[in-house]
């Protein structure tokens, strides 16, 4: 039987431990807080550019731009994949990577390439282990990352659709549904999905000075918008996600203490009433 020594030893190591988890717990709810005023505050003009670039692509303007036109013949695919930065955040990046292979099996099944372009600390390490073809990465985000980081990688993957190297454009993140869920999503940025093409009135922008010029901006900017938008609410599903790890740790490290406790007072009473046998056969003896 373990020692009541031993076992009041593990009973202080695992406080310290509950220590640290309890203050990780509090940081987190305070960052989660931050990350979702910035992941709402870029939210609504993430939803204009959608609504404005799904309208210019139901448009019957005189030049068609390349990021609205559809393949029919699809030789290779790319992902932009947006990891965490740091793990002790449960299944969070885990469940992500799951859903993004999965996807892009089905395009491998049928001999199509697939190209990688990732965002984010933990998701490096985990497909180089899978010697994916990895174009572009930045590996760390920060807690309040910009466009301007995100511009060159992005840019990599547009170059790479505009000069028919690729032919399909997918985003993998998690997506913020409330403090209790966060969902892995996988959608397709490039070109824009058909379902999306459907405008309830039938009018028309006036492009000054041309359409050429103004969808070649438009359609850049509304990919970084789309893309920053994923980053900041990838975010916010880590700190919610640490959150709850680090509470369900918590409570965890409680639970195996009062357990702890229980089998030392079980040791220490074993012991007394071993010393008290032992005491009285003495005294029997004498």
């Amino acid at each position: 039987m373990t020692s009541p020594k031993e076992i009041k030893n593990q009973v202080l190591s695992i406080k310290k431990i509950q220590k640290i988890t309890d203050a990780m717990q509090k940081v987190a709810a305070s960052k989660m807080r931050r990350a979702h005023q910035k992941m709402e505050s870029s939210m609504p003009y993430a939803i204009k550019i959608r609504e404005v670039v799904k309208h210019v692509a139901n448009s019957n303007t005189e030049y068609h731009h390349p990021y609205l036109q559809t393949r029919d013949q699809i030789s290779r695919v790319g992902y932009i994949v947006v990891s965490t930065d740091r793990g002790l955040c449960g299944g969070l990046n885990l469940n992500l990577f799951k859903l993004a292979l999965e996807h892009a099996e089905q395009f491998q099944k049928d001999g199509i390439g697939v190209d990688w372009c990732l965002f984010g600390g933990k998701v490096e390490g985990f497909f180089h282990a899978l010697t994916a073809n990895i174009v572009a990465h930045v590996p760390n985000l920060g807690e309040s990352p910009k466009t301007a980081d995100l511009v060159g990688s992005i840019k990599v993957m547009l170059d790479a659709y505009k000069d028919e190297q690729l032919d399909r454009l997918f985003i993998a993140h998690n997506e913020f549904i409330n403090t209790m869920v966060q969902r892995p999503v996988v959608m397709q940025l490039l070109p824009l999905p058909k379902t999306d093409r459907n405008t309830k009135y039938q009018w028309d922008y006036i492009y000054e000075p041309g359409p050429e010029l103004l969808l070649n901006l438009l359609m850049i900017r509304y990919i970084e918008t789309q893309v920053y938008q994923a980053v900041v609410d990838n975010i916010a599903c880590e700190q919610v996600a640490r959150m709850m790890a680090m509470q369900n740790a918590t409570n965890n490290a409680k639970e195996l203490i009062e357990d702890l406790q229980l089998m030392y007072n079980k040791a220490r009473q074993a012991a007394i009433t071993q010393e008290i046998a032992e005491i009285i056969g003495g005294a029997e003896a004498v």
